[in-house]
């Protein structure tokens, strides 16, 4: 459980530090732009999931999300993610639910604020995210590279 808390809590903190400042900084639908063409900063709400799927079902996600990280963090103390990638994918995940979650109950939907535009589809610009969403997009490559490396271990 100390790996998890220190993976977890800091990008935790790092996600709701960037998003006090940019609530505090961007009033709700603003725009500023950093690198011309290719990044901005805004200030959007999502309530729904990802590139606001789902929109306007706030309460489920909090549900959701709670369920999730109830779950995880029994699965995790179990010892259901013995190696190292799917441990880094665990205290990522749970950085970026508990990030969101927290926008969901303060603020009523997730702070989105990050936009970059690639100039490539579907990156035109891409949809605005925020750290926690990075942390769990980064997660999920954590499990894709653990359950490789254990399917190539089981075949060999």
């Amino acid at each position: 459980m100390k790996f998890l808390a220190a993976v977890a809590l800091p990008l935790y903190a790092l996600d709701q530090v960037t998003k006090w400042w940019v609530v505090r900084n961007l009033e709700f639908g603003g725009e500023r732009t950093i690198i011309l063409g290719f990044f901005d900063l805004v200030h959007l709400g999502n309530t729904g999931a990802a590139f606001s799927m789902f929109s306007g079902n706030n309460f489920f996600f909090i549900v959701l999300s709670v369920v999730t990280l109830i779950a995880l963090l029994i699965a995790f103390a179990r010892g259901a993610f013995p190696d190292r990638h799917s441990r880094w994918g665990v205290g990522l995940l749970t950085a970026g639910i508990l990030g969101n979650v927290t926008d969901r109950l303060v603020h009523g939907h997730v702070v989105d604020f990050l936009v970059f535009d690639l100039h490539v589809w579907p990156a035109d610009p891409w949809p605005a995210f925020n750290v926690a969403d990075s942390c769990i997009c980064i997660a999920v490559g954590f499990f894709l590279l653990a359950t490789l490396r254990e399917a190539r271990g089981a075949k060999q």
